[in-house]
């Protein structure tokens, strides 16, 4: 077992999923299947890599509609690697990606925390 193929994450919405994902945070759209009973099977991955992909899960039901945007009890859930903090900091920064802090610059890297268009916590960070 080389490596985790998918994460999934619940969302409210396909579409405004997708907008945030490949929009504000550059990711790039993998497959987008629509599979006949209303669902869609939709996959983006950080643009240019071959690593894990997100399965953006449109909510089913009231119990997983619950879980949108609190998927980690409010912990940070999902590390984006960069080779470049500032360059992406500034693009996120300018796209409306909202940082719950300031860059920090700790021994193991320059990070920051950064919500999802849900809530999700995601740590941007470049390690050292």
């Amino acid at each position: 077992m080389p490596h985790i193929a998918l994460v999934t994450l619940v969302v409210r919405d396909y579409d405004e999923a997708l907008s945030f994902y490949t929009g504000a945070l550059g990711f790039e759209l993998v497959e987008d299947t629509d599979r006949g009973d209303g669902s869609r099977w939709v996959v983006v991955r950080p643009r240019g890599t071959e690593g894990t992909r997100l399965l953006l899960a449109r909510a089913k039901d009231g119990a997983q509609a619950a879980s949108v945007g609190a998927q980690t009890g409010g912990r940070v859930g999902f590390f984006l690697h960069t080779e470049d903090f500032a360059a992406d900091h500034a693009r996120m920064t300018a796209a409306g990606v909202r940082f719950l802090e300031e860059p920090r610059h700790e021994v193991y890297g320059s990070v920051a925390v950064f919500e999802d268009l849900y809530g999700n916590r995601w740590d941007l960070l470049q390690p050292a």
